[in-house]
C-alpha cells in the first residue's frame, strides 16, 4: 500500500478511536474498539510517515481526524450543525486537499 492509502486509513482509524471514546462514556464494552482503532491508527500513520514528510502526514492526519470526528458528532451524537461549522469543515478539506497537492 502507498503512503497516502496509509494515512487516510488512519485518519479514519482515528475517527473510529474518538467515536469510541464517546461511546465508552455508556458502555464500557467500547474501550476495546478505542484500543483496536487507537493502535491500528498510531500504526498505520508510523508506516505512512516512512514516505510523507512528517509535517505533512500529522497534518493530513489529524484534519482527517478532526473533520471526521465532528462530522460524527453531528451526524451520531447530534451536535449543533450551523452554517458557519460546516463552511468551516468545508475549508478544513479544502486545505488536507492542498496538502496533498503540494506535496
Amino acid at each position: 500500500m502507498n503512503g497516502w492509502t496509509l494515512l487516510i486509513l488512519a485518519g479514519l482509524l482515528e475517527v473510529g478511536f474518538t467515536t469510541a471514546l464517546k461511546l465508552e462514556q455508556k458502555n464500557k464494552h467500547f474501550f476495546w474498539l478505542f484500543l483496536v482503532c487507537a493502535m491500528g491508527s498510531f500504526s498505520l500513520l508510523s508506516q505512512a510517515i516512512e514516505t510523507i514528510p512528517l509535517g505533512t502526514a500529522y497534518a493530513v492526519w489529524t484534519g482527517i481526524g478532526a473533520v471526521g470526528t465532528t462530522l460524527m458528532g453531528m451526524l451520531v451524537f447530534k451536535d449543533r450543525a450551523n452554517p458557519l461549522s460546516l463552511s468551516l469543515l468545508a475549508l478544513a478539506v479544502v486545505l488536507i486537499v492542498l496538502l496533498k497537492v503540494t506535496s
